[in-house]
C-alpha cells in the first residue's frame, strides 16, 4: 500500500488528502445538520423553521423565538438600537435579559383560554426554584410576548399552563440551557477545527512521505 502511494505523483497525493478531508467535513456536517423536521429529545419533539422553534404537546402547538441582550452589555439610551443576538431553540449563550416570543399556533381556540407563564432555575438538587410567575390571561392575539432575566449559567424551564380544550389541566415546558460547556464550543466550530486539523496532519504526512 505504501509502495503504491510512493507511486503517485505529489499532486496527486496531495488532491487525494484534500478529498479525504473534504469527505470527513461533509460527513460531520450531515451528523450534526439540525433537521427542518425537527429532532427528538425526552421533553418534547422540536424542530427549527426560519428561526422559530416550534413545540408541540397533545394539547397545545406553539412556536418560540428568542433575543438576548448579553448582561455586561450597556443599552444605549435609544432602545431600539440595542444589540440583540438571536438564540436557537433555547441555547442561550451567557447570562442576559432574553426577550421571548411564543406564537400559539394550534389549536387557534386556545387563544380563548387563560395561560399562565411560570420560569424556574433547575437546582443543583433536581429541584425547582421560581424565578418569574404570571397569572392566567388571556392572548386572543395569539402573541405572548415577556422579557426573561437570566442572571445566572444552568438550566432554565419555561412553562406554559392552563387548561386544554377538554377543560383538562396542562403544562407546556420549554428548555432554555444558559451557557455553553467547552464541547459544545468545539462542535459549533467544528468546520475550523477539522481545517486546521487537516492542515497539520497533511504538513506532517508530507514530512514523512517526501
Amino acid at each position: 500500500m505504501m509502495e503504491t502511494w510512493q507511486e503517485l505523483s505529489l499532486n496527486t497525493r496531495r488532491l487525494l488528502v484534500t478529498l479525504g478531508i473534504i469527505s470527513v467535513i461533509v460527513l460531520i456536517g450531515m451528523q450534526f445538520h439540525v433537521s427542518s423536521q425537527g429532532d427528538m429529545s425526552d421533553t418534547y419533539p422540536k424542530g427549527f423553521r426560519g428561526g422559530t422553534c416550534t413545540i408541540e404537546t397533545d394539547s397545545l402547538l406553539i412556536g418560540f423565538s428568542a433575543y438576548l441582550i448579553p448582561k455586561d452589555y450597556e443599552i444605549p439610551q435609544d432602545a431600539m438600537s440595542a444589540l440583540s443576538v438571536p438564540v436557537l431553540c433555547g441555547k442561550v449563550p451567557g447570562p442576559g435579559m432574553l426577550d421571548v416570543t411564543i406564537d400559539l399556533l394550534y389549536p387557534e381556540a386556545i387563544r380563548d383560554k387563560p395561560l399562565a407563564l411560570r420560569l424556574a432555575k433547575l437546582e443543583a438538587a433536581g429541584s425547582e426554584r421560581d424565578i418569574l410567575s404570571l397569572p392566567a390571561s388571556l392572548y386572543r392575539s395569539g402573541t405572548i410576548s415577556q422579557a426573561l432575566q437570566l442572571d445566572q449559567p444552568g438550566q432554565y424551564s419555561l412553562y406554559i399552563q392552563g387548561q386544554n380544550l377538554d377543560n383538562q389541566d396542562f403544562s407546556l415546558e420549554m428548555p432554555i440551557k444558559v451557557g455553553t460547556e467547552w464541547w459544545e464550543e468545539l462542535l459549533t466550530n467544528w468546520p475550523l477545527v477539522l481545517i486546521l486539523a487537516g492542515a497539520l496532519f497533511f504538513y506532517n504526512f508530507r514530512r514523512v512521505v517526501d
